[in-house]
């Protein structure tokens, strides 16, 4: 019995002992998750100073602990267990730059998304995050090429998402060799090259629809649905259209032959056009146009062309309108023509066409196809009009096909499929008018004089009066007017192109990259009206007289700071010079009068407040009144009214330009 007590007194005491050896883990855990959480959170409010626009973050405190056991106290931040375990900073309009360095120093961290916010630039150094499992960042504006060992050592990644950006280059190879990937998604973005062979078997979801790749999809990653490729010119093999047959090996000596011979007297050929050319004395070094004043952007990397202006892409050059639609070959879709007074063709013809690319834009590729014995067209490929159904589509398209005017770019036809959308209309060989305003120049084409903006100023002006009566059922008639869409026929008459596309771009993208949503009231209110083309005419008018580019279109999202309005409005106000005006314009001293006054029309047409800004009427009436030569003086414009581009203060803009005389100007 007393062997009993002793075996049960030794239990108790043995049990207490395990029970304090508990409490105190418990008590270490939680002091060590404390004495973490505080770091992190110290470490995390780090990481925001990198970022701008943070009023989605303003919960950020050290006052609270990031997490607290299984909850989250802090917006877009992910616990497990009381311990940090990702950030989900999506849909917060978040910019600035990704501090890896400070992300670096969460231990914890598993997963990161940035999904649907403005980031820009190259893709963030991740790969020194080696415990990352998963990286969002699909639904920015991330562009250029990804580095070859980019996700170098991410050994435990398994979801990559990197979809709708504007990346460019080769899939990183590092990329394709990591061993637990389970999904990848780089949609509509502009990589091209091979799709190469991805080491994980364990992958579920796979996307590159809507890039540039080509050739054969690797047997691997041949049982994806069809719409995982789709939107890829070159690419063949199953879930596609088979590649075609190679040649049969008992020819391939002598097609090998006849390539050589051909391509021998081709490079003969060029050689000597190029050496005539050169010993010309019509051409010199300076002939070459260069961009001067557009910077590079995602949607904007214009390089003005040599030949007519338009713009073009290096990367694309070699890829035909051919190869961009081939395969779409099997589809025995039909063109729609809009106009009858058009040579009209079969989709093969135009497959068929000798085709240039022009450039990617805003809204997808654009291509010169010259039909074979018959005028040249230009046809845009769309990659985001998908905001209505089939029906909807070509009723807006049949609509616009009808208008005539001198100063719209006609519609000839279009070509409807779920995943593809082609337009066509009128090559113009004297390209945009953003390429004569922005281009360098030679005494043999010089920049364009007064009297060429104000016909250009005017001509835009009735085509948008004209979109305005035929569409009033349109908030936006036009929607994108900037010079890059005011085309330039051989007498210098404009064109506006790419006009009342709004109801048909997606909401999405369309708000990213459409100049209307640039406006001063979608960034205070998320809403558009028709003063808003109105404003876009306003910049129109002071690019056209500065020379200058207004920044912010180069820009995805909302429109910021408009700073050509910015600028114009504090050179009037503090500090007045001529030289606001390019130079390049050789305007006489007679004519300055009138460059004033269409100063003063741009500036109350991008009037910040819109309740103030002039309606389309009253600047259209104004503009029609400017003539070529100043032969009266600026007394016909309305008094009792003040401007200001961003109502900073009382002081009328309006005012000191009204006390500005011609010869201030000279």
């Amino acid at each position: 019995m007393l062997a009993n007590y002793h075996k049960i007194s030794t239990k108790f005491w043995l049990n207490k002992v395990v029970f304090l050896v508990w409490i105190i883990i418990i008590i270490l855990q939680v002091e060590i998750s404390s004495s973490s959480s505080a770091e992190d959170a110290k470490i995390l409010l780090k990481f925001k100073k990198s970022l701008l626009n943070t009023n989605a973050l303003n919960n950020w405190d050290t006052s609270i602990p990031p997490c607290t056991n299984r909850t989250r106290n802090w917006v877009g931040v992910l616990c497990k267990k009381g311990t940090l375990f990702g950030l989900q900073l999506e849909n917060m309009n978040l910019k600035g730059n990704i501090d890896i360095n400070s992300l670096l120093q969460l231990s914890s961290l598993r997963t990161i998304s940035v999904m649907n916010n403005s980031f820009e630039g190259p893709l963030p150094e991740i790969n020194k995050l080696t415990r990352l499992r998963s990286a969002y960042f699909s639904y920015n504006n991330f562009s250029g090429d990804i580095n070859d060992d980019a996700f170098e050592g991410m050994v435990v990644l398994n979801k990559v998402h990197l979809a709708n950006n504007s990346f460019t280059g080769n899939v990183p190879k590092s990329l394709a060799n990591l061993p637990k990937l389970l999904e990848v998604t780089l949609e509509n973005n502009e990589f091209y090259g091979v799709v190469p062979n991805f080491k994980s078997t364990g992958l579920k979801l796979f996307n590159v629809s809507n890039n540039y790749f080509d050739g054969q999809i690797p047997r691997f990653l041949s049982n994806m649905n069809s719409s995982a490729y789709l939107g890829n010119p070159g690419l063949c093999g199953h879930p596609l259209p088979q590649c075609k047959q190679s040649i049969h090996k008992n020819s391939l000596s002598m097609v090998l032959i006849i390539v050589i011979t051909v391509a021998l007297l081709l490079f003969m050929t060029v050689i000597f056009i190029l050496l005539t050319k050169y010993r010309s004395p019509k051409y010199g070094a300076g002939k070459k146009i260069t961009a001067r004043d557009i910077e590079t952007a995602p949607h904007e990397k214009a390089k003005l062309k040599q030949s007519n202006g338009h713009d073009t892409y290096p990367n694309n050059q070699a890829r035909a309108l051919e190869r961009a639609t081939s395969y779409k070959k099997s589809d025995n879709g039909k063109l729609c023509f809009l106009r009858n007074d058009r040579q009209k063709f079969e989709m093969q013809d135009l497959l068929k066409a000798s085709a240039e690319v022009l450039g990617s834009g805003s809204f997808g590729s654009s291509y010169k196809a010259a039909i074979m014995g018959g005028p040249t067209f230009v046809v845009k490929r769309f990659r985001q009009m998908n905001n209505v159904g089939k029906e909807e589509f070509q009723e807006l398209i049949r609509k616009l096909g009808r208008l005539r005017h001198p100063n719209l770019l006609p519609l000839v036809a279009f070509f409807h499929k779920r995943d593809e959308k082609l337009i066509i209309s009128d090559f113009v060989e004297n390209g945009s008018l953003a390429s004569h305003l922005h281009g360098r120049h030679t005494p043999d084409q010089p920049g364009l004089r007064w009297s060429m903006r104000l016909k250009i100023i005017k001509g835009v002006a009735r085509g948008l009066a004209y979109l305005y009566r035929e569409l009033p059922e349109l908030s936006l008639p036009h929607g994108h007017l900037k010079s890059s869409n005011v085309l330039l026929d051989e007498k210098f008459e404009p064109l506006l192109s790419d006009y009342a596309f709004v109801p048909l771009i997606n909401k999405e993208h369309g708000e990213q990259v459409m100049a209307a949503y640039k406006s001063p009231e979608f960034t205070q209110t998320n809403a558009v009206t028709k003063k808003t083309d109105v404003w876009c005419l306003g910049i129109l008018i002071l690019e056209i007289l500065t020379g200058k580019f207004p920044a912010n279109y180069l820009k995805h999202g909302k429109g910021g700071n408009d700073e050509l309005a910015i600028w114009v409005d504090s050179v009037v106000k503090e500090e007045w010079s001529s030289e606001m005006f390019d130079m390049e314009m050789r305007a006489s001293r007679s004519c300055k009068g009138e460059m004033l006054k269409l100063l003063k029309i741009g500036m109350w047409c991008c009037e910040w407040n819109e309740d103030k800004r002039w309606s389309l009427r009253d600047a259209v009436e104004k503009i029609e009144e400017l003539k070529e030569m100043d032969d009266d003086n600026l007394a016909d414009f309305p008094s009792g009214r003040s401007y200001s581009a961003r109502s900073f203060s009382s002081d009328s803009s309006y005012s000191r330009i009204a006390s500005i005389t011609t010869e201030q100007v000279v």
